[in-house]
């Protein structure tokens, strides 16, 4: 039976890899695969550790470390995507831990964005350890190897090191002070709406909802609150995690990040029947945007798709979100001598037999807001908002392997978010299977060296998701050193 232990209460600490002392202050060198860094040039430096090829036998390619084989620990099919020795060629061979460090530690050195930040693991036994920290992304990788947890969660930055927590005198000495502003959409707060799938299922079809609520909430983020930096994650199963990284939204406290919430919070009450969105008119400019770009995906995704209101119950559903009783007893009338009626005509025949005189009593302007609702309530994002309310919450790191499907949290690119699929979305085993069929094929075609120097997740379906991993940190760290530079020159100005 295994060993459970309460995140809340019974937290273990562990010593670091060991390799080096995870208690170091933040002064020490660099981990061995970054180059050395001249911070006195910062954008040079930046593009070096960027583009630097891995210095040593930690963050090298299966060229060099053949253990565990890719075929020896997954090719049954009967296959744990959480077995220790699947986890720990994940972590040897194709996790980005080098630029998921540059993304934490928002600069070329190590600092306490990265040092004092938590990290919690799950291991194989469902043991679960908080305040997990390191000083480099060396420490780190090395920590992941040794114990292999099936999912690690990122958390706040503290004003100590977590691990020194309880050797404080004072308990208000350990306080969180700066995190990404996150947001969790999951697809069972749809269920009510989508007709494909329920519970942890998904597919293409009820994907667009998730779809839908990305460019809805990114939009939102970036043009009503400025923000820059938004990086989606598939959540490695039936959502999609936000990380808002602009310095401004990390240092956000609970108040602004309840507000903001708030903001984007907009169905109300339980999930069972009733009106669940009441706005006032008009309409706010980030809800009328939101109309406007879910009009579409409403007619194709919802009505046609998915067809909402097939049944007695579900149409029942709809008539009662109507202002006007007669026009929804007419209505009822119409579908009840037509069961096989589709939604899409049945969302037509509002508008028809309420031009056809069918109420005496119409509101005109009453209707279409109230069609304007049902739109809404079909099709806007339903966010976890408790997510993102806290400073101190934490949430599963992207690339971590989701343990019930085996596939990868990638990002997504919100560019071309239409074409995500998640059921497309690699999983572990088969990205081994491709790194050892690529050394295969090329095995005495490129010079030894050089083909020791290629990342093993370059020999995958992962590079893609990497390289724009790596690009969005870029853009991450130059604006921080643009920043700082700023804030330096200004310090240093004499009046």
């Amino acid at each position: 039976m295994p060993h459970s232990v309460s995140p809340e209460k019974d937290d273990i600490d562990l010593p670091d890899a060991p390799s080096g002392d995870a208690s170091a202050d933040n002064s020490q060198a660099p981990p061995p695969s970054s180059p050395p860094i001249n911070t006195s040039a910062d954008d040079e430096a930046l593009e070096e550790m960027l583009d630097a090829e891995d210095s040593d036998d930690e963050f090298t390619s299966s060229a060099q470390t053949q253990q565990p084989q890719a075929n020896e620990v997954h090719s049954t099919p009967e296959e744990r995507f959480t077995d220790p020795e699947v986890m720990r060629a994940f972590y040897q061979r194709l996790f980005p831990f080098r630029y998921l460090f540059q993304w934490l530690n928002h600069s070329p050195s190590p600092t306490n964005d990265f040092g004092h930040r938590e990290f919690a693991f799950t291991l194989q036994n469902d043991v679960y350890l908080r305040y997990q920290s390191f000083p480099t992304a060396d420490l780190f990788r090395k920590q992941c190897i040794q114990m292999t947890p099936s999912r690690f969660e990122i958390g706040p930055v503290y004003s100590t090191n977590p691990r020194d927590r309880k050797t404080l005198s004072k308990v208000s000495a350990f306080r969180p002070i700066s995190k990404e502003l996150v947001f969790d959409i999951d697809m069972t707060d749809y269920d009510e709406i989508r007709t494909c799938c329920s519970g942890a299922n998904i597919c293409k079809r009820c994907w667009t909802f998730i779809t839908m609520a990305i460019k809805v909430v990114d939009v939102a983020l970036k043009e009503d609150f400025g923000f820059k930096h938004v990086l989606w994650v598939y959540s490695g199963r039936r959502g999609a995690h936000a990380w808002v990284c602009d310095k401004r939204a990390r240092d956000l406290d609970d108040q602004k990040r309840r507000s903001i919430a708030g903001y984007l919070e907009l169905l109300k009450g339980g999930s069972q029947g009733g009106k669940r969105v009441n706005v006032r008119r008009p309409l706010h400019p980030h809800l009328e945007r939101s109309l406007n770009m879910l009009r579409e995906h409403f007619q194709n995704d919802v009505l046609y798709e998915q067809d909402p209101w097939a049944t007695p119950e579900k149409f029942n559903h709809l008539l009662g979100l109507l202002p006007d009783k007669k026009l929804a007893e007419a209505l009822k009338r119409k579908w009840e001598s037509a069961p096989s009626r589709p939604s899409s005509q049945k969302w037509a025949d509002i508008d028809s037999l309420a031009s056809s005189g069918a109420s005496s009593t119409l509101d005109t302007k009453a209707l279409k807001e109230a069609k304007q609702d049902i739109l809404l309530e079909y099709t806007y994002p339903r966010l976890d908002a408790e997510v993102s309310k806290k400073l101190n919450h934490l949430l599963k790191s992207p690339f971590c392997v989701h343990p019930g499907t085996g596939r990868i949290c990638v990002p997504i690119d919100t560019r071309s978010v239409d074409e995500f699929d998640p059921l497309e979305v690699p999983k572990v085993s088969e990205l081994l299977d491709e790194i050892d069929k690529w050394d295969k094929e090329n095995a005495g075609k490129m010079d030894e060296d050089a083909a020791k120097k290629i990342p093993d997740w370059e020999k995958t379906r992962l590079r893609g998701y990497v390289d724009f991993f790596r690009g969005f940190v870029t853009s991450v760290l130059k604006e921080e050193q643009t920043a700082k530079r700023t804030r330096e020159d200004s310090e240093g100005m004499e009046f």
